[in-house]
């Protein structure tokens, strides 16, 4: 089955202009994310969509594939839609989201299992365990509860489900990563938005108002993400922690 990973790289974030060429230890953040994608070894083709030039030229500098699509849009799905049209003998697309330095091939593995063992869901999605103590409360991290066969049910920044019995219910972390038919990420840039999404202020929900469903597939754990300054700083830090430690491992071993 032929995979294309499509990572959407805007350079004017509303949150944190420029934020795909932050430096994370010695590389931008859009080319830990690039490298997550090809090193996971399940998608045919990785490229990098973006409006910008400046990041286009950054990408061919680090030897990743990039296209160039419309300013307008206003959703990093509707650029990754833009790149599939020219790619149409790909089945699935997959919207690697270019925020995400901490990705790791396996989470991109897992994203795309449906698909890889023969099944052709109209889309996946990732989630993890919930910190019940953390993030339960917590209106940015986003929870979902499943059906029996981990199809999402609902996605939201509140609390769910109420607890008014005593009832152990699953509630999983929803992690931003997506994988679509590619015939239905044409249907679904096509649906009009819908009141509980713009409640919630989740795109995902467009797809459950619709009446469509999305496979909800699982991983070990969350990964920071890069939407913020203070994001970023600490991403940053975690780098940094990670290759002092990585020296004094080598050390140890020399």
């Amino acid at each position: 089955m032929k995979i294309l990973a499509v990572i959407p790289a805007r350079y004017n974030s509303q949150r944190l202009a420029g934020k795909v060429l932050a430096l994370i230890g010695d590389k931008p953040m859009v080319q830990w994310v690039y490298e997550a994608a090809v090193s996971s070894r399940v998608f045919t083709k990785v490229v990098v969509a973006t409006d910008s030039q400046l990041v286009a030229d950054r990408v061919e500098a680090f030897g990743g594939e990039v296209e160039l699509t419309s300013s307008q849009h206003t959703t990093g799905t509707d650029r990754v839609a833009e790149v599939a049209t020219r790619y149409p003998e790909f089945a699935v697309v997959v919207n690697v989201q270019g925020d995400q330095p901490f990705v790791t091939p396996e989470m991109l593995r897992e994203l795309v299992t449906p698909y890889l063992e023969g099944e052709l869901p109209e889309m996946t999605t990732l989630a993890c365990p919930l910190d019940q103590d953390t993030a339960y409360h917590d209106p940015n991290s986003v929870k979902v509860v499943c059906g029996q066969k981990q199809q999402a049910l609902y996605f939201s920044r509140s609390p769910i489900p109420y607890y008014r019995n005593p009832v152990k219910v699953p509630v999983y972390h929803h992690l931003g990563l997506y994988a679509f038919r590619q015939d239905f990420l044409a249907t679904y840039t096509q649906l009009s938005a819908t009141p509980i999404e713009q409640c919630e202020g989740l795109e995902q929900l467009r797809v459950l108002e619709h009446g469509y469903t999305i496979r909800v597939c699982q991983t070990a754990k969350a990964v920071v993400e890069v939407n913020t300054a203070e994001d970023l700083i600490k991403a940053q830090k975690l780098i940094l922690e990670t290759n002092t430690l990585w020296s004094e491992l080598k050390s140890q071993i020399a």
